[in-house]
């Protein structure tokens, strides 16, 4: 009760104004509010009055319109960017070499055998399907063939379709079939792969506009089946080795060799070779801009024991990125050509992205949802990672294996045609999959702080004519030890890579509209239209607590009011005389005579049992007091 009494003396002293009632408040309002218009709405006349009430009103609204704008606009979290310039001695970038080739042909020979010879047969069927025989299909092992089998498609009835196995068997995808025999070359027919999953129930064509794509994307698939099911410690003694991938090598004035490179393993493109990557070693600066303080490489790509049916481009595939960065190189490198000198002049863009809420960005990668596989090399977040990472996540999921192009997460293994029977239908269908990729991209997050480096190409014949002889010596005298000449100018690539010069561009992104935008742009409006300022803000949120305390005070007074009401309704009749309640102290069988509202007030209600007749009570009625004028007045009716 105390806590209850203290509540309601705190509401009334918070109570402001000179009254209790709405209106008494609001005209205490307009008549102090530093507000312009409410002040003329009591000052004015009835016609005025009126006239200001309209205009305060619209301008009101007006103003509540702008500032919607304007914390709309401030909500949508716009950036701006600028652009800086800098200019300061930076860190070489780490170089990532590749050979186009992945392995040495003379080393996985006999792991490609079986389809080599296929891809021949093949290769016989489409070009000269009229020369080729039974029997020169009698040696080969369709082990391979079988579950991913390449077919002619003869479209000459774009209705019914007919579909011809290269070696003999027919298999239709429509209601027709093949007469008996029927041969088609690859101008007559379009090469598909035909891919089954369910032992060959649910069935698929991959059709392609041309032989040589087919028949290419064909064996990179039967290879990657081989190769999936080889160690990895296997591979990378197949690939090329770094002592004979590098020839030379010159950073600035300082010699190095191939021992100053990290390797690393490729499936795409087998053993890759990493220069100043910075995970061991600190990152080495660049004395100066030219091609003087660059990186210059002399490369053996050793074109000739390239795998003639897995690469068809020849040449080196290099990558600038960041020290302590996973190198994409497949998607985001370029390539070199053999017999020419590659000039790189390289510049420097720095990215700073805002983070949440502006953009949905991440600065470790912490925050991703999906695992990064790439975390074993202990290299920084990326996007491509990311990605990579979710395709093969994908791709456990839905084909219980994972890609040999990508890292396995712990106690899976790769997908292979033993194993996993249905995995080419699958990694296919995930591949054109659109809903797969979105997924992907939703999920993942751009990196808040990236740097970029803008490369100058350019390329010339190296070594010359007039001195190509003695290089080629020196060159071969120093890798075999031999006096003949064992390289040529399809075999080597010159690289000079440099920075064009030390300013490097910052482009950042910054609030296009912070908190003293919208404070300025909200006071700007409530001033123009209301002629306002923060001081009547202030008072208005001053008036709506003052309504909200009156109205707490009506409630509570209401309550009371209601409690009190409830009390009387329950005692029935008039109250009890001084009489009868000293007559219910003193005689306990003492009952009061209860007025009856029945007609007849002579007997009594049923329910009320009759009274035992005993020593009538005294008349207290005596004691009651009575004003003067009516004794007297019962004195001079004694006396008449």
């Amino acid at each position: 009760m105390h806590v209850k009494k203290y509540l309601l003396k705190c509401l009334h002293r918070l109570q402001k104004g000179p009254g209790y009632t709405y209106k008494e408040l609001l005209v205490w309002y307009c008549d102090n509010t530093n507000t312009h218009g409410p002040k003329r709405i009591i000052c004015e006349g009835p016609k005025k009055k009126a006239l200001w009430f309209v205009l305060t009103l619209l301008f009101a609204a007006l103003v509540c319109w702008q500032w919607g704008v304007f914390i709309r606009t401030y909500l949508s979290w716009e950036v701006s960017v600028s652009l800086s310039v800098g200019f300061k001695t930076m860190d070489f970038p780490a170089i990532t070499i590749c050979n186009a080739s992945p392995f040495q042909y003379s080393k996985v020979r006999h792991l490609l055998r079986d389809l080599d010879e296929l891809m021949d047969a093949v290769l016989e069927k489409i070009l000269a399907p009229e020369l080729s025989h039974a029997n020169t299909t009698g040696a080969l092992n369709f082990t391979i063939w079988n579950h991913t089998p390449l077919v002619l498609i003869d479209e000459q009835n774009p209705y019914q379709p007919v579909v011809l196995d290269l070696f003999g068997g027919n298999h239709n995808g429509s209601a027709s079939t093949s007469p008996a025999g029927r041969t088609c070359n690859a101008q007559g027919c379009k090469v598909a792969m035909r891919l089954c999953s369910l032992n060959g129930t649910v069935c698929t064509f991959r059709n392609f506009t041309s032989a040589t794509q087919a028949v290419m994307e064909w064996y990179v698939l039967q290879a990657t089946n081989i190769f999936s099911q080889v160690p990895r410690q296997e591979l990378v003694a197949m690939g090329y080795p770094a002592e004979r991938l590098i020839l030379a090598c010159l950073f600035g004035a300082e010699p190095c060799s191939f021992r100053n490179f990290t390797s690393i393993f490729h499936p795409d493109y087998g053993n890759c070779y990493i220069f100043n990557w910075g995970m061991t070693e600190k990152a080495l600066p660049s004395a100066n801009p030219g091609a003087e303080f660059g990186l210059k490489l002399i490369l053996d790509i050793g074109q000739e024991d390239y795998v003639p049916f897995l690469t068809s481009t020849a040449g080196a595939r290099l990558l600038l990125h960041e020290q302590r960065s996973y190198p994409f190189i497949k998607e985001e490198g370029i390539y070199a050509m053999s017999g020419t000198e590659t000039s790189i002049g390289v510049l420097v863009d720095r990215l700073e992205r805002k983070g949440e809420p502006y953009s949905q960005c991440t600065k470790n990668g912490s925050d991703v949802p999906i695992p990064n596989l790439y975390s074993d090399y202990n290299t920084t977040y990326s996007i491509q990672a990311c990605i990579h990472s979710c395709f093969q996540d994908q791709m456990i999921r839905n084909c219980s294996c994972g890609h040999y192009l990508y890292p396995l997460p712990p106690g899976e293994k790769h997908c292979n045609n033993q194993d996993f029977p249905d995995w080419a239908y699958c990694y296919s269908d995930l591949r054109i999959n659109v809903a797969q990729r979105e997924t992907c991209i939703n999920l993942c997050k751009e990196s808040c702080n990236d740097t970029q480096y803008k490369m100058t190409i350019s390329m010339a014949d190296w070594p010359s004519e007039s001195s190509e002889d003695w290089i080629f010596h020196v060159l071969s005298q120093e890798r075999d030890q031999s006096t003949n000449i064992t390289l040529s100018r399809k075999g080597v690539v010159k690289l000079n890579i440099y920075f064009q010069e030390f300013n490097y561009r910052t482009i950042e992104e910054s609030a296009a509209n912070n908190i003293v935008w919208l404070l300025s742009n909200l006071g700007g409006q409530f001033g123009f239209w209301m002629g306002g300022s923060v001081l009547c803000l202030i008072e208005f949120g001053e008036i709506i607590i003052d309504f909200v305390w009156i109205t707490i005070i009506k409630l509570v007074a209401l309550s009371k009011s209601l409690r009190q009401r409830r009390a009387q309704a329950r005692c029935a009749g008039p109250p009890p005389t001084v009489s009868e309640l000293v007559e219910a102290h003193t005689n306990f069988g003492f009952q009061p005579d209860v007025v009856s509202h029945h007609p007849n007030t002579d007997t009594y209600p049923e329910e009320q049992p009759v009274p035992i007749p005993g020593t009538p009570p005294p008349n207290y009625d005596s004691l009651r007091l009575q004003p003067l004028d009516i004794i007297e007045s019962d004195n001079e009716g004694d006396a008449i």
